[in-house]
């Protein structure tokens, strides 16, 4: 059976995610972590100066945290891991209500790489924030999840479609509209169900980032229950091994050597572009302004990032016992052989032998495998925040990843061992020699 260290890490996982059906419940889950290992939240109108131990900043889907030890130096460099915190899935429409056919229905828009055969015939819920009338005219925000079979997007009975088996494309416009009541159309529906989920007035709601969530709950697979199964696994993985990791680096017996650094993007599938992306100054702002609160000049600014590295931190692909002849024939991880370190020599993957070097040491150290991953040279390589990351501050950067199948499916697959691995591989890196 599965090693009880490597089952509690996952145990654990399987909580975390549970609990987090949206990016902005992935943040609120590690922040309430964090702050329980004694992190205390920053905002940007505080005063900084003098901040040490555990401080993190969180604005909507993004969360970046950081522990400065006592007497640190504000030189000392940053090892940072980047992940992100939203996956593909099947978004709210400003206008929501819908329907045809004597059918009600609600209208939503696609996020990200979606397999959309994955979302049908799945019992659905609602998660996301809302946007509420707050004092002085000042709004606030409100989550908000609903674990009800409240929706599902039905398919096609194969009696009216005989070539549903031969890969015909789902029109991406007409077909998704899930369905949740018989009848017309009732305009402020939608609004009001979830506004009375969150103990609200309809009348106060002044906007919304609504999306939809496989209320299956995760759980284990397999003979030897050797596999996890979840939606989300990418990259609420990554994200729990950093917050993990973090936090054992900052309430460890020994002081990190350098300042650990957890950072967690929003809208990485969707290209990073947005005020809590990776390639937003986000990170980079809040790093300079922790060097300068602790006294630092821009010379300790240069100096704490020519001595830093980043791991980013995403799912990578296990070798599909399927489609063996998709994937590289010299590079087939398999789930529970440990993380992967992904490289691309065209930088789709910021790994360079540099930072496979620093990764693999680290590994040893913590006594963890890993497996190294290339795509195969006839398919399209993906990309994660590395690149980003690397480009913006000019780090060294390697990317990594548990591997899993199903990838950007509404429910995910990798290794019960791997989880543990790579918390334990970044706990080794913050912490240092």
């Amino acid at each position: 059976m599965t090693p009880a260290p490597h089952r509690s890490h996952t145990d654990d996982l399987l909580s975390f995610i549970a609990a987090s059906p949206s990016p902005y419940h992935v943040v609120a889950s590690a922040a309430q972590r964090l702050e329980k290992a004694g992190f205390r939240e920053l905002r940007g109108t505080d005063d900084w100066t003098g901040a040490t131990g555990g401080l993190f900043v969180s604005r909507a889907g993004a969360l970046i945290a950081w522990y400065v030890p006592e007497g640190a130096a504000a030189h000392t460099p940053f090892r940072i891991v980047g992940t992100h915190t939203d996956s593909p899935n099947l978004r709210i429409k400003p206008a929501p209500d819908t329907g045809t056919s004597g059918w009600r229905q609600i209208g939503v828009e696609i996020y990200g790489g979606v397999p959309l055969n994955t979302w049908l015939d799945r019992d659905l819920g609602i998660s996301g924030r809302l946007a509420l009338r707050g004092p002085d005219g000042v709004p606030r925000s409100r989550l908000v999840q609903i674990d009800e079979p409240l929706l599902r997007v039905p398919q096609l009975a194969i009696h009216l479609d005989r070539s549903v088996n031969e890969g015909v494309a789902l029109d991406r416009q007409r077909h998704i509209a899930p369905i949740w009541a018989l009848g017309e159309p009732r305009e402020g529906e939608l609004l009001r169900r979830v506004a009375a989920a969150a103990g609200e007035d309809p009348a106060d709601v002044l906007g919304w980032d609504l999306m939809l969530h496989d209320i299956q709950p995760p759980g284990y697979l397999g003979v030897e229950r050797e596999f996890v199964v979840a939606s989300r696994l990418d990259n609420q993985v990554s994200v729990h091994a950093g917050v993990t990791a973090l936090v054992d680096a900052a309430t460890g017996a020994a002081q990190p050597a350098f300042i650990p650094v957890l950072a967690a993007f929003d809208h990485e599938e969707v290209g990073s572009g947005s005020e809590t992306g990776a390639q937003s100054p986000m990170l980079e702002r809040i790093l300079s302004r922790s060097v300068a609160a602790r006294g630092g000049s821009d010379e300790d600014w240069s100096r704490a990032l020519a001595g830093a590295f980043c791991v980013s931190a995403d799912m990578a692909h296990a070798v599909h016992p399927n489609y063996s002849e998709r994937h590289d024939p010299d590079h087939r991880p398999l789930p529970n052989g440990g993380p992967t370190v992904k490289v691309n020599v065209n930088q789709r993957y910021a790994t360079d032998s540099t930072g496979i070097a620093m990764f693999t040491a680290a590994a040893e150290r913590a006594g963890a495998p890993w497996q190294p991953f290339v795509s195969n040279n006839a398919m399209p390589c993906g990309t994660s925040i590395g690149p980003l990351t690397a480009a913006r501050l000019g780090v060294t950067t390697v990317d990594v990843g548990v591997p899993g199948l199903s990838m950007h499916s509404a429910r995910e697959l990798c290794g019960v061992r791997d989880p543990g691995y790579l918390a334990a591989i970044l706990t080794t890196i913050m912490v240092g020699d």
